[in-house]
């Protein structure tokens, strides 16, 4: 499954007609993470060592991906699960959704969902899903900022269209520096952010877009974008 999303998300991943990425699943779970019986001894140390390498390079891909990735749950996200939903750049749920890192409860701390949670959520709501393993309602997800919106199951698709379509009405190359610098910044202090991203800002006014963009709003008219 890990292999499967990972070559669906690097799919013409460079493709200018390439805008936003819509993650979601059929059935009452979202995800329930990696499958315990991968996890046994008899596996073996080397096919560990593979299910959680591959595992962090589909979390990672996520972020550095260059269009927008939105998770569209309905239903159970639990541990690696959890994990996706934390990853990607905007997550919109049902209200009938859930979330947990239950792992601790059969005794396998979820320190890798820890990674994507605890940059997602304050550090002690996170701690509280790492060491208790207790769900969270999708309002609880919205509240603390694993989400970005909850909506009746009824509207879940026509929302999450709703916000796919918004940006890919909107131009590819602004959209891909934007994210790319969004992240970078976070990392650095304020002094730090603020220069790389006001030479962000400079790099994106000579793209073409850009400049179309403002012109088109001084003329009162709606922006020609390049793709």
């Amino acid at each position: 499954m890990l292999k499967s999303l990972q070559n669906d998300i690097l799919h013409e991943a460079e493709s200018k007609d390439l805008k936003v990425i819509i993650i979601s699943a059929e059935g009452p779970v979202f995800s329930s993470g990696h499958d315990l019986r991968e996890l046994t001894e008899e596996q073996g140390h080397d096919h560990h060592v593979e299910v959680f390498r591959i595992c962090s390079e589909v979390m990672m891909l996520i972020r550095n991906h260059p269009v927008p990735i939105i998770a569209m749950i309905n239903g159970l996200a639990t541990a690696a699960g959890c994990q996706l939903v934390a990853s990607c750049d905007i997550a919109v749920a049902s209200d009938k959704s859930s979330f947990a890192t239950p792992g601790v409860n059969v005794g396998l701390f979820c320190s890798t969902p820890g990674v994507a949670l605890g940059r997602a959520v304050p550090r002690k709501v996170a701690l509280e899903m790492l060491c208790t393993g207790e769900p969270i309602s999708a309002q609880q997800a919205l509240l603390h900022g694993l989400l970005s919106k909850v909506v009746p199951e009824e509207q879940l698709e026509e929302e999450t269209m709703r916000i796919a379509r918004k940006i890919a009405s909107l131009s590819r190359p602004v959209m891909s520096l934007g994210k790319a610098m969004f992240y970078k910044q976070l990392t650095q202090d304020l002094g730090t952010a603020y220069h790389l991203t006001s030479q962000a800002m400079v790099d994106n006014l000579a793209l073409g877009d850009a400049q179309e963009g403002i012109k088109a709003f001084i003329q009162k008219r709606k922006p020609t974008w390049t793709h």
